[in-house]
């Protein structure tokens, strides 16, 4: 399981014009989905996501997670994550999850944001999405369990 996190100072998604999800200040996660991923990666990666420090504590470093900063969250699946682009011109999706198995982890990994009291936002499975944000840095990093 693949997590890109980027520190925002907002985000948003929308669907066919339709704004389905957005926060203020806190992170977005694109979130794929490989196959073998289960319960345990999916805790794990939440875990590493919820804990990062990327926001400045009073000094002005790197020292505060997403719940001490008072952040929210923003989850948007994104399947390319999960590409093999090592060969070629054109991306090889193997290693991704199906689509039933993919869905199933990131409706997991939103819930389970919601029920540790995360505001958590997130975008619409498998739709074709616009995803706007400001990127508070830049601030973006590639977790991966």
């Amino acid at each position: 399981m693949i997590a890109l996190i980027q520190r925002v100072s907002r985000a948003s998604v929308t669907v066919a014009g339709e704004r389905v999800g957005a926060i203020g200040p806190g992170l977005l996660v694109l979130l794929g989905v490989e196959r073998e991923d289960d319960r345990a990666k999916a805790d794990k990666l939440l875990n590493k996501v919820l804990g990062y420090r990327v926001f400045a504590d009073e000094a002005g470093k790197m020292n505060l997670n997403l719940k001490q900063a008072g952040g929210e969250l923003l989850v948007v699946s994104q399947f390319t994550l999960a590409a093999d682009t090592n060969s070629g011109l054109r991306p090889s999706f193997s290693r991704g999850a199906s689509p039933a198995e993919a869905e199933r982890w990131y409706d997991y990994f939103v819930m389970a944001a919601r029920d540790l009291g995360i505001r958590t936002e997130s975008g619409r499975f498998a739709a074709d999405m616009q995803v706007s944000l400001e990127n508070d840095g830049p601030v973006t990093f590639w977790l991966q369990v």
